[in-house]
């Protein structure tokens, strides 16, 4: 009997010591009763330190939405019988804090007395610094592929960051042109700050805002009664940004009168304000932009071609979203990381299913409705994924087909009734794409996943492969 217990023991600190994660047990009155070896790594303190202390030797960080109790008296484990799973830190006999996940239950004897405690450590210092180098490598990610706040790795991207480059070095006068949301007063501005004129003032002014009357007062300004309701002197956005740069955004909004108002200024180097006669010089650099057609503007002679080439001595035209997919992914990662600061959550990516809905979207908005729609989808998002049901209803619900091969002449998608069978056949044979079974039914995608749900087929098909 007296052999059969000193093997025991032998086997259960043998049993212990194999383990990989950090174990030790406590008696009653809450002293430390063993500690393996993973401990010993985990925390530095040997089993000959800790037998006989308190776990109060460890301080966690937290037990039971708290902070470690000085004894076992106000300890609630005896009372609670378990702490589940617990992300939280202890102190290194170093003083280094580690982080770990911590358990612990008690342990009774057939009457229902406790004998003690067991508790388990897990060290997540490894997964920490894992998850530390994914961040670092997707910070980094999003700085090589960024000038300023523009962000892409697309070629045309690159080509457009190089252009950026070249008109900083210049003085010449830049026509942006490009679809609404696509950052045209981004380049403005990474023209400006990268430029010798960085450290003077950049004057934005939207044409499209304004009257003929106020934007003409706005840009020049006024003097004293120059008109009804100018009851003082007004300096413009000229004079404003004068050592600096003005930005003229939807310039093909312009008015004649503005458009001559404005050659003269190009020309001459100088403005005269409203009601006045003086000439005022500017020394300022002139970058514009718009999202119209600017040479069909001239060519129907709404707009002056002689202005028209003042302003295009260096043009840049930004691509639409849909023209560079590739950087999409780098934009939402983007995103992410700029709203987890603003709203405190923790989302790390997308799903799957929610990822290939935004690359099959067009964005008739651009960068501005991808940017929107993240703001959307981080005030529903709950958990640390994005799913498809957190993205906005009409991204959701939009049709997009992308080119197919020829259908076999027998497929008649009018004449399809959907059933299970016949769906998971689809879903087989389109490789789980929810676009094209939808297209080969003639029905949209959402009536697609209603069908996928009232089955309860899964979306990502792991488990639904006919």
């Amino acid at each position: 009997m007296k052999k059969n217990s000193i093997w025991s023991d032998q086997f259960a600190e043998r049993l212990l010591d194999s383990m990989g994660e950090g174990v030790f047990t406590l008696d009653p009155q809450g002293r430390i009763t063993s500690w393996n070896q993973a401990m010993e790594r985990i925390t530095g303190y040997t089993v000959n330190e800790a037998i006989g202390q308190s776990c109060q030797l460890l301080k966690f960080s937290k037990c039971f939405d708290q902070t470690c109790p000085s004894s076992i008296a106000e300890c609630g484990i005896f009372k609670r019988g378990t702490v589940d799973p617990t992300e939280c830190q202890l102190q290194h006999k170093n003083g280094q804090f580690i982080s770990i996940i911590k358990n612990a239950r008690v342990v009774k004897n057939n009457s229902g007395n406790p004998l003690g405690v067991v508790e388990t450590v897990t060290d997540l210092t490894e997964l920490t610094q894992a998850r530390q180098k994914v961040e670092e490598a997707q910070r980094k990610l999003v700085e090589v592929y960024q000038f300023d706040k523009i962000i892409g790795k697309s070629h045309a991207m690159q080509e457009i960051f190089e252009a950026i480059r070249v008109a900083a070095k210049s003085d010449a006068t830049v026509l942006i042109q490009g679809e609404s949301g696509t950052g045209k007063e981004l380049v403005a501005s990474a023209i400006h700050y990268n430029s010798d004129r960085g450290q003077c003032p950049m004057v934005t002014v939207s044409c499209s805002a304004l009257t003929e009357s106020l934007l003409e007062s706005e840009l020049f300004g006024h003097v004293r009664g120059a008109f009804t309701g100018a009851h003082r002197d007004r300096t413009g956005r000229f004079e404003e940004a004068d050592t600096g740069t003005i930005f003229l955004d939807e310039i093909g909004d312009i008015s004649p009168f503005i458009q001559l108002k404005l050659l003269r200024a190009i020309q001459e180097k100088q403005i005269e304000r409203v009601g006045e006669s003086r000439k005022r010089n500017v020394d300022i650099r002139i970058i514009t932009a718009t999202h119209k057609d600017f040479y069909g503007l001239v060519q129907s002679g709404h707009f002056r071609s002689d202005l028209y080439y003042r302003l295009k001595v260096f043009p840049i035209y930004l691509p639409p979203l849909r023209n560079r997919r590739e950087d999409i992914p780098l934009l939402i990662r983007h995103f992410i990381q700029k709203f987890n600061k603003k709203t405190g959550k923790q989302i790390q990516d997308m799903s799957p299913d929610a990822m290939r809905i935004l690359m099959d979207y067009n964005w008739p908005g651009n960068v501005r409705e991808l940017e929107n729609a993240m703001e959307h989808a981080f005030v529903l998002a709950s958990g640390d994924q994005i799913g498809i049901f957190d993205l906005p209803v009409e991204i959701r619900q939009m049709e997009y087909y992308p080119p197919q091969p020829p259908e076999p002449q027998n497929f008649r998608p009018s004449q399809q009734k959907v059933t299970k069978p016949l769906l998971l056949e689809l879903l087989n044979e389109c490789d789980w794409n929810k676009a094209e079974v939808a297209r080969r039914l003639g029905r949209s995608r959402t009536s697609v996943w209603k069908y996928m749900k009232k089955w309860d087929i899964p979306l990502d098909g792991q488990n639904g492969r006919a």
